[in-house]
């Protein structure tokens, strides 16, 4: 039996493993790869009954918390179903949470009421955030990479919120990085769809992150890098 197994396993290495045929099957099992990707996570959500496990494997959340002071006032954009959002609230004075998705916002309201938190069903890119009380932080947690127009973006929110300090207007960030893993740099070349979600326009390294902030004068205080992910502390200049 063993002989007749490596027999198999030298035949396969025959077949596939040679440039030939790399050429001609690297690309449908890189195509494979991110469809197994996708499918593990609408799977390890239905396993966990509809709450994706990276909530409690990744402890993104935690690192936002960690990083407010009690008495802010925070806008959080793209709170989803307001995970975060409440657990923010556990610690600072208000949060706008605020979600394009009406269906979250709805689920928000119902599951997640709190005195100190307005959600707000709107598209961050066009609300008028002058309208909010003043603001010590603003929380963009995979929020960057799906707008096309970041700096028109940042500008907007620099310039138009009604910060409580003008010289401490905070942003805390969480994006993807483009250099997470070797296979993700290995699927651009080729020329395939690298991206951990097809409504992004942009997955960073932390040096084009630091090039496009630069653009609206916003500097990084400080930053982790986690899972692949970029987390950081920005503080943006006065009103231009």
């Amino acid at each position: 039996m063993l002989k007749i197994k490596n027999k198999i396993k030298d035949l396969v290495k025959k077949i596939f493993l040679n440039k030939r045929s790399a050429g001609l099957f690297i690309k449908p099992v890189l195509k494979m790869h991110s469809l197994s990707y996708a499918l593990a996570d609408r799977l390890a959500i239905e396993l966990e009954n509809g709450i994706h496990p990276k909530h409690r494997i990744i402890r993104y959340k935690e690192w936002f918390l960690n990083k407010i002071e009690p008495g802010w006032a925070i806008i959080d954009i793209g709170s989803n179903t307001g995970a975060m959002a409440v657990l923010l609230a556990n610690k600072a004075k208000f949060v706008y949470a605020v979600e394009s998705k009406k269906e979250f916002v709805e689920e928000a309201k119902v599951k997640r009421c709190r005195s100190n938190i307005e959600y707000i069903h709107a598209d961050a890119t066009k609300f008028d955030f002058a309208h909010c009380k003043q603001i010590d932080c603003i929380i963009l947690s995979n929020v960057l990479e799906h707008i096309y127009d970041r700096n028109s973006f940042f500008k907007k929110l620099i310039n138009t919120t009604d910060w409580n300090d003008l010289t401490q207007k905070r942003f805390l960030i969480r994006a993807p990085l483009i250099d997470r893993d070797w296979i993700v740099s290995y699927k651009k070349e080729l020329g395939m769809d690298y991206r951990c979600d097809p409504s992004h326009f942009i997955e960073y390294t932390l040096e084009s992150l630091k090039r496009e902030l630069s653009y609206t004068g916003i500097n990084i205080v400080n930053y982790d890098v986690k899972f692949g992910e970029i987390y950081a502390c920005l503080l943006a200049p006065g009103k231009n």
